[in-house]
């Protein structure tokens, strides 16, 4: 299929020759061709419905299909659910514990846990979940009626009230200390105030605050006396930086000035003195600045001393010093002498002290807290004695403690709180800072910070899911979520709105979540976008077979129904027994004889580092013996033959240049394959005149900048050591810079960051680019989880080359075009690197005056 003349049709291309279109279709989608065995008719679906094309007679016609009876479907379906919980929020009393299940809210006993109180029941989505102070009431988001709204639920009247009205999304609740306003972040640029008792509100800033439509939580943060409010900006290069501005209205003033692009989660010290906040750049380890509002005066441990003396006079103790004398009390001969204030009514507590901020010399009062571990959130309790850290270690996220206390004697380092292996989230402080509550894999837990124990809190959310109304609510919020976040306002020139219209009855008219999401996926495949796609639910596919790391032949298999054996697989199980070759077969599997009616992979099931006794003989008929190997997973043999296939480009590039030239390829554009990339520049690849670099088949990452800066960087000092040979300066001094020529080999399925390492490639001019465009798929992508647990992806950002064009959709060229013709992976040759060399050793033999990186 092809909609290379505007409309979608078949086509064909023969071995010699150009491709023919065979339909000619002007509207409609043409998807999931199949040529019949005796190859005279294409059978396809076309706008729901199937069609055939007669090779033959060049006709198409749809096929005449009666369904008979009611086409099953899920009814409503009760759910209790113990687990895939979300937005925990923890009451200020640390009573009570309330979160979201299936997208309706639930609280529940903090303590006890048990059987969860629904509060909202809906088949819109609620998140966000914010506690008023007096733990009463709770404040969340819905989007019930096409927008995220907030609404508020009130425990003593057990009533649900709508508070904001607006066709844009509200979002990133926050309670001002006392409890009489709420901030939120409105459609992603407006920070606002609510007045909770007169519904009034006032915007406080616009600018880049977060990204349509997702949600910004812990990036709007209130000062301990309710006077300020901080907040995370995007600004120029869409570096995040923290703001404040008067909660009543004024001018907001930045208070952090780093070039890091990553960061947020704000939080503000309980004595409104500093503000904490994450930062860090992609692959950079994330970090936590601190911003001190005033002049930091240091506390010392000999002033806790001094303060020893100073403690409050018992109240039961009259004072005998002159200096202190006591007053008479005027009834003193009436009433009985006692201990007045003990019975007096509780005073209280006196006004918090106000938040000052200096802002001259406040960019030079940031500092970065030398935590030593990757900060992915983090939260101060409410003595302002301990930071709570969900940070990772070794690629496992867990909790830690980190000491606060300036007059501390011992020296703050990161105190792990947790050691299991599952993702965290929303963890939080009790009211009196002895605990925590988290959550875990979708289910609730809770530790204290004397024993570190973990324990669950068993919580039970039962709900009945309604297949018929969620679908359209899952519809809603998959086409919202293109409509306000697709990186192009146009939708690639389609009319959004219209194919809103257009799916919406075909969605009424699902009877499974597999047709749902196939519809979704039609849906959003309007827009003509890479990056994009609908998927299920995430569950755990358990692939128990066993891979011994053989090929066999398969005309030998069609026709007799044998094993031969045609590749063992460099380092797989088979290649490690040192006795299995190609050429011979394999009989059996444990003592199970294979014929032409075995499945293979049923004897090899539950077999994965398991001892398994293969029958091996030179022929179909020849003498058995047994070898005992241990298969691995597929994974693992997937990652065997790609060694094996880089190694086999290595040694191509190697005979095919004589030994001037070396070869490395990237995987894919992720931090493993840059490390990768590190190891495959070996000391080899630096001793050779040249190296040819290949992105075939990589399909993305976004690691290119870095990569490409290996390949960048030129020499220009020397380093010798006494006694020792010469070395570049940047290798010396540990940075990783290859200072050769290189070439660059692409093709159709070079595809993202691979395609904008090759436009870096291309415009940094550091050589050629051998083989075929790429494919065009180049954009920034994110996912969104819709309401039954299904994925979407987002294409977020528009990516353009220097010269202003938008890369989606427009392959990166090649200066050498070379395809490989078909069959030619069945044959010792490779045509593109093959020309790759021959370029790239033509370039080395011209004179130049600087040819430490090549160029074109």
């Amino acid at each position: 299929m092809s909609d290379r003349n505007g409309s979608q049709n078949l086509w064909a291309k023969p071995l010699k020759g150009q491709a023919v279109m065979l339909t000619q279709f002007k509207t409609g989608r043409v998807l999931w061709p199949a040529i019949s065995q005796t190859g005279k008719i294409i059978a396809f679906e076309r706008d729901f419905q199937i069609w055939t094309y007669d090779i033959a007679t060049k006709q198409t016609a749809p096929v005449a299909i009666r369904l008979r009876g009611a086409a099953a479907g899920p009814s409503v379906d009760h759910q209790k659910l113990t687990s895939q919980f979300r937005d925990l929020a923890l009451s200020p009393d640390g009573k009570k514990v309330a979160f979201t299940a299936h997208g309706d809210v639930f609280a529940t006993s903090a303590k006890d846990g048990g059987d969860a109180v629904r509060l909202s029941n809906t088949p819109a989505l609620e998140s966000q979940l914010a506690w008023l102070p007096n733990s009463r009431s709770l404040i969340y988001v819905s989007t019930r009626n096409g927008a995220g709204n907030l609404y508020q639920y009130d425990f003593g009247t057990r009533t649900e009230t709508r508070l904001t009205d607006n066709h844009e999304d509200d979002g990133a609740p926050v309670l001002s200390p006392d409890g009489q306003s709420v901030a939120f972040i409105r459609n992603g640029q407006e920070l606002h105030v609510l007045e909770l008792s007169s519904k009034k509100e006032k915007q406080l800033y616009k600018g880049y605050l977060g990204r349509s439509p997702f949600a910004s939580s812990g990036t709007v943060v209130w000062s301990p006396d309710g006077k300020w409010l901080a907040f995370a900006v995007y600004g120029a290069k869409t570096f995040r930086n923290v703001w404040v501005v008067p909660s009543s209205g004024g001018d907001a003033k930045a208070v952090s000035f780093l070039a890091n692009t990553f960061g947020g989660n704000l939080t503000w010290s309980p004595d409104g003195k500093y503000i904490l906040f994450g930062t860090n750049q992609r692959t950079e380890q994330a970090q936590l600045a601190r911003v001190d509002l005033t002049p930091h005066a240091p506390r010392f441990r000999e002033d806790q001393f001094r303060d020893l003396f100073n403690e409050e006079v018992p109240r039961t103790i009259r004072p005998t010093s002159p200096s202190t004398p006591v007053t008479p009390s005027s009834t003193t001969d009436k009433a009985p002498n006692r201990d007045t204030l003990t019975n007096s009514p509780k005073t209280k507590a006196g006004p918090k002290e106000i938040t000052s901020i200096v802002f001259d010399g406040i960019r030079q009062r940031m500092s970065l807290v030398p935590i030593g571990v990757e900060v992915d959130a983090q939260s101060i309790s409410k003595d302002g004695k301990t930071l709570l850290l969900t940070a990772t270690v070794g690629n496992r996220q867990n909790l830690y403690t980190y000491s606060l206390d300036e007059t501390s004697a011992e020296r703050p380092v990161a105190k792990q709180l947790t050691t299991t292996p599952g993702q965290k989230s929303n963890a939080q402080f009790t009211a009196d800072s002895k605990d925590v509550f988290y959550i875990e894999q979708g289910r609730i837990q809770s530790v204290s910070l004397d024993k570190r124990e973990p324990k669950p809190l068993a919580v039970t959310a039962e709900l009945d899911v309604d297949f018929g109304a969620e679908k359209l609510q899952v519809f809603q919020q998959a086409w919202d979520v293109q409509n306000k976040g697709f990186y192009d306002p146009a939708f690639h020139g389609v009319d959004w709105a219209g194919v809103k219209k257009q799916y919406e009855p075909l969605v009424a008219g699902a009877r499974t979540p597999d047709e749902l999401r196939r519809l979704l996926s039609l849906m959003v495949g309007e827009l003509n976008a890479s990056h994009s796609g609908v998927s299920g639910p995430q569950g755990s596919i358990d692939i128990t077979t066993g891979r011994p790391g053989l090929r066999f032949d398969r005309i030998t298999y069609e026709t007799t129904g044998k094993l031969l054996i045609t590749e063992v697989v460099d380092m797989g199980p088979a290649d490690l027994s040192g006795t299995i070759k190609p050429g011979d077969y394999l009989v059996s599997v444990d003592g199970t004889a294979i014929d032409k009616n075995t499945n293979l992979d049923q004897l090899l099931s539950n077999k994965i580092n398991r001892q398994t006794r293969l029958g091996i003989a030179p022929s179909p008929t020849g003498t058995v013996r047994d070898v005992n190997v241990q298969p691995v997973n597929q994974a693992t043999e997937k990652g065997l033959l790609y060694k094996q296939w880089v190694q086999q480009q290595r040694n191509f590039v190697d005979k095919a240049s004589k030994g001037r030239l070396g070869y490395v390829h990237m995987y894919d554009m992720s931090s493993e394959s840059l490390n990768q990339l590190f190891l495959d520049l070996d000391a080899e690849n630096h001793n050779r005149e040249g190296v040819v670099v290949d992105v075939r088949n990589n399909n993305g990452g976004f690691v290119n900048a870095y990569a490409i800066d290996v390949f960048t960087r030129k020499g220009y000092l020397t380093m010798t050591g006494r006694g020792m040979p010469s070395a570049p300066a940047r290798t010396q001094l540990g940075q990783r810079a290859l200072e050769r020529p290189t070439i660059l080999v692409t093709n159709q399925h070079s595809l993202s960051d691979a395609e904008d390492f090759t436009e870096g490639y291309r415009t940094l001019k550091l050589g050629k680019v051998v083989g075929e465009p790429t494919a065009g798929w180049i954009i920034f992508t994110s996912a969104a989880q819709l309401i039954d647990g299904s994925s979407i992806r987002l294409p977020f950002s528009r990516i353009t080359d220097n010269r202003g064009q938008n890369m989606e959709l427009n392959p990166r060229p090649v200066d050498v075009p070379v395809s490989r013709p078909i069959g030619e992976s069945y044959t010792d040759q490779n045509i593109q690197l093959q020309t790759a060399v021959t370029e790239l050793l033509k370039q080395l033999s011209e004179p130049t005056s600087d040819k430490s990186v090549g160029g074109k």
